[in-house]
């Protein structure tokens, strides 16, 4: 259903916008370093699980679009396009400066910091939009089934952010130590989401 130049085109793209620093992955950190690895990984696993609820919506929705009007499908495609690329000239913008946050104010219970991390993933509109705006790149509507090709690829998106965000709850100490000895490479990390969101969003316009 999906080919193998969608899959490995969306995990490239999926795996350089999961890594670049943001509120999710910096908030992963912070519970590693000031509370262990576990409960890292425990709030960094909710996260990811989070977007299920978003991939969830995105295949009901661009599935809807199509079959109603291609469109209305094309207007949500530029519309996506355009949110990308804004998103993507921020992070150009951005002057990088990544800290990882202070988590000690959380819970210790491994089953709150997950059930948190989902909950907190699940209601945010950002990520909403993001999930509209991006997974429409990567669907063919000529190969059919589209609301399993949104369904799949939100879900490699899903498991992809729960191997990178347990990565960075495992090994936060480290991490987090390296990002405060070189606050130059969250820069550069932006830099590289922002190159990404771009293309993504000129890609997604000008597609047919």
């Amino acid at each position: 259903m999906l080919t193998f130049e969608q899959i490995f085109g969306f995990l490239l793209a999926a795996t350089l916008i999961t890594a670049s620093p943001g509120p999710d992955n910096l908030m992963v950190l912070g519970m590693g370093v000031s509370k262990g690895r576990r409960h890292g990984m425990a709030f960094g696993l909710g996260c990811a699980l989070g977007c299920l609820s978003h991939t969830v919506l995105a295949a009901i929705g661009v599935s809807a679009l199509i079959a109603a009007s291609p469109v209305a499908f094309t207007a949500l495609k530029v519309c996506g396009g355009l949110y990308l690329i804004w998103l993507g000239i921020k992070a150009l913008r951005s002057r990088g400066g990544a800290t990882v946050g202070d988590a000690s104010q959380v819970g210790d219970s491994l089953s709150r910091l997950f059930f948190k991390g989902v909950f907190a993933n699940a209601i945010n509109p950002k990520v909403v939009l993001f999930f509209l705006s991006f997974l429409p790149q990567f669907v063919v509507p000529a190969q059919g089934h589209v609301a399993a090709q949104t369904a799949l690829l939100g879900l490699t998106f899903t498991l992809q952010a729960a191997v990178l965000f347990g990565l960075l709850g495992y090994f936060a100490g480290a991490i987090g130590q390296w990002l405060q000895r070189k606050p130059r490479a969250g820069l550069w990390l932006d830099r590289i989401a922002g190159a990404v969101f771009v293309a993504l969003g000129l890609r997604l316009i000008v597609a047919r």
